[in-house]
């Protein structure tokens, strides 16, 4: 029974070295700095959370969470979706990447995420939207669970981040402790907000099984959910697709009737 054993002993000391060392490959931030010179940079709140911000002139501001590329360099389509309607896009920046000092984790940018909203709040007297792209639609939806927002715009989420971690590692990540397991489907039932999911259907890094589970969950907790399958799109090209502003503008018209 030897060889049992080492197998045990070997697929322990995998499982050790793989919550060691997840968050570099949740967080594997680019190092890109945001220039774009429309918007404006402020660090915000006690938290010293850095923002890149541009004023528009429609009512609605959107605060805009970006991906785990985690350089706002690599967001453009999502911005220019707000930009080009007008609205005020207040987008947070990731410690840790774009040239931003410090270290994301879990906790750390859902502190941040809040404190943002918090400080939007100050600045905006208007409705405000939460804007996610993959990793940030956890950081729009933890938002949206806390603080009273009118609009949820989600592109490519999904129901538990440490969901597809078990399906990369072949590890049951959701129930290992010192994993940061992103589950967005826990803060379902604190939203009431309506919601616009847009996600590729040809998606291979968070496959749009995922954000269907989650719409299907807002649907069971009673909430108005506007789903798009975008068809032949990745992970990557959403935001460039066509439509991609136009099913945003049209929704957003919708709440602020």
């Amino acid at each position: 029974m030897n060889w049992f054993w080492m197998i045990v002993g070997t697929y322990l000391i995998y499982a050790a070295a793989m919550v060691a060392m997840h968050p570099r490959v949740i967080y594997p931030f680019g190092p890109d700095v945001f220039d774009n010179p429309t918007f404006h940079q402020e660090v915000v709140s006690d938290r010293d959370v850095a923002m890149a911000i541009a004023d528009g002139d429609d009512d609605l501001a959107v605060l805009f969470f970006m991906g785990n590329g985690g350089a706002l360099a690599y967001f453009t389509f999502s911005l220019d979706a707000h930009q080009n309607a007008g609205r005020t896009v207040a987008a947070m920046e990731y410690p840790g990447g774009g040239g931003i000092p410090g270290r994301a984790s879990e906790a750390r940018l859902k502190a941040d995420a809040l404190a943002a909203y918090d400080w939007l709040a100050t600045q905006h007297a208007g409705p405000i939207a939460v804007h996610g792209f993959s990793l940030g639609t956890g950081l729009a939806i933890h938002v949206a669970a806390a603080r009273e927002v009118d609009a949820i715009l989600l592109d490519a989420p999904y129901a538990t981040l440490c969901a597809l971690m078990t399906k990369a590692s072949y590890l049951p990540a959701c129930y290992l402790p010192g994993v940061q397991k992103w589950r967005s489907i826990d803060d379902v039932t604190a939203l009431s907000a309506p919601v616009l999911i847009q996600h590729g259907t040809a998606d291979q890094l968070i496959p749009i099984a995922y954000s269907a589970q989650l719409a299907a969950a807002m649907e069971e907790a009673g909430l108005a959910v506007t789903f798009h399958a975008v068809e032949g799109a990745t992970h990557n090209n959403l935001p460039g697709q066509p439509g991609y502003q136009d099913r945003i503008t049209a929704f957003l018209a919708e709440v602020q009737k």
